[in-house]
């Protein structure tokens, strides 16, 4: 029998694969941030591992997909359901500042710290909103919900098998086999010829939506591996010739703690695709929609230091606002300096940032007692403290990715009301939660803490 989290390494590694046939300079970036990963590893030893083994890093995938309807969100969620990922998180990008958008996201992932340590494979689901009347006019939503209600994305056999898979943990080989088989199959860049004329009056609204609603399949848009040095992944992508985007999504690199989440990509490619004109011919035309991606995690910040993190957003735009684009950089990294604390301990004891706390060994033996605050037992000994990797995705960061692939900016009627979407209509959609993720977070520290006064308690006591 092939269990939940053997038959997601599985697909993640099949998908991965199939992937670098695709778009050749995947291979590349993944190849370029196993070379980084080791040589930080060697410079810095252990610490290089301190949010996740280096054979988790290596490892370690999220991918991207596109969807139309809320049928098909559903479907996929089936999909990864059976590869034990759960929806977690809400992501709204339709009010992304200078360009059309018109989704709205969740990402599957596992949720179990032990199921995260075996395989952490992530999936970052963005659904087309077609009844917002902000991007489609009624004409034009008319005939998209009618082309995407035509359309099968996921093959009444695999969602069979999905469904079984997910009911009872497992699969037989043969019957995993065919699982895998199958939804590697769903993914990949289908052949089949587009409209042209179709395909080009939804990429007037948005190359994304386009990209969803133009063609008879979805497809991956993009893999990611894990790095631990983005900055210097970025600087060996473009000394090999592969054009990446301006800059790096996220919390600046500073000489703090990393945070939550710092993203960037090569740019979108052109890549061959047979286009029905008109007249039924067929010609080969190109299609920019696809990009690899690449991430370096950090600590994962409670709900006080998100909300610090996002207001430190607000200060560095509106000083970076007065300065050359090319300092934006120095700007934030001046902000954070001011306002993020330097040190682990400190965001612990602040509160700011997710840790696990452990006992530590060789504890007083003449019946001492240990102070009762947080920073008093991390500063004389008694606990020690494990950064929480953060697992999710900034919408902020998501959105620049998207617009920095993009070829134009597309068209949003602002003066129109849109239509509304939050986890719990997801959840109603999909028929199951939507996790927050901070709930997450806080559950996976509560635990350690719950284990913390038997653990500190006097030896020899009762």
């Amino acid at each position: 029998m092939t269990g939940q989290w053997r038959l997601r390494a599985a697909f993640a590694a099949r998908l991965s694969r199939m992937y670098g046939r695709e778009v050749p300079a995947y291979t590349t970036l993944v190849d370029v941030s196993r070379e980084v990963n080791e040589d930080v590893l060697r410079t810095r030893g252990a610490e290089a591992e301190r949010l996740g083994s280096i054979g988790r890093v290596t490892a370690e995938r999220h991918g991207a997909i596109r969807v139309g309807t809320p049928e098909e969100l559903r479907q996929v969620a089936r999909v990864f359901g059976a590869l034990g990922m759960r929806p977690v998180g809400f992501y709204d990008l339709r009010d992304t500042p200078g360009s059309a958008l018109p989704v709205v996201s969740t990402a599957f992932r596992p949720v179990d710290e032990d199921e995260l340590a075996r395989n952490p494979f992530r999936v970052f689901t963005s659904m087309l909103t077609v009844s917002d009347p902000r991007f489609f006019g009624t004409d034009l939503r008319s005939r998209l919900a009618a082309f995407l209600a035509d359309r099968e994305l996921f093959p009444p056999e695999l969602l069979a098998l999905a469904d079984r898979a997910e009911a009872e943990r497992e699969l037989p080989a043969a019957d995993a086999e065919r699982f895998l088989d199958l939804a590697v199959r769903a993914f990949e860049l289908s052949p089949e010829p587009i409209d042209r004329e179709w395909y080009a009056a939804l990429e007037r609204v948005s190359a994304v939506a386009a990209d969803i609603g133009g063609v008879r399949s979805t497809h991956i848009n993009h893999l990611t591996p894990r790095v631990l040095d983005i900055d210097e992944l970025y600087r060996r992508m473009t000394e090999r010739g592969i054009e990446m985007i301006d800059t790096i999504q996220g919390p600046p690199r500073w000489a703090g703690p990393d945070v939550l989440l710092r993203q960037t990509s090569f740019r979108a490619l052109d890549e061959p695709r047979a286009l029905r004109t008109a007249d039924g011919s067929v010609t080969l035309g190109a299609l920019r929609v696809r990009f690899g991606e690449v991430e370096a995690r950090g600590i994962a910040l409670t709900r006080e230091g998100r909300a610090l993190y996002d207001r430190l957003l607000g200060v560095v735009d509106e000083r970076a606002a007065q300065r050359p684009a090319g300092e934006r950089g120095d700007v934030a990294r001046a902000v954070w300096s001011e306002h993020l604390p330097p040190t682990e301990r400190e965001l612990a004891v602040r509160g700011l940032g997710f840790f696990t706390y452990h006992a530590v060994a060789g504890r007083p033996a003449d019946g001492s007692r240990p102070p009762s605050d947080l920073a008093g037992l991390l500063d004389r000994g008694w606990l020690r403290a494990e950064p929480i990797v953060y697992e999710d995705f900034l919408p902020r960061s998501a959105a620049g990715i998207f617009q920095s692939n993009l070829s134009d900016t597309g068209s949003r009627d602002s003066g129109q009301e849109g239509s509304s979407y939050d986890a719990d209509r997801l959840s109603g959609v999909m028929g199951r939660d939507v996790l927050d993720p901070f709930t997450l977070y806080e559950r996976q520290r509560d635990r350690s803490l719950a284990r913390i006064p038997r653990a500190l308690r006097p030896q020899g006591a009762s």
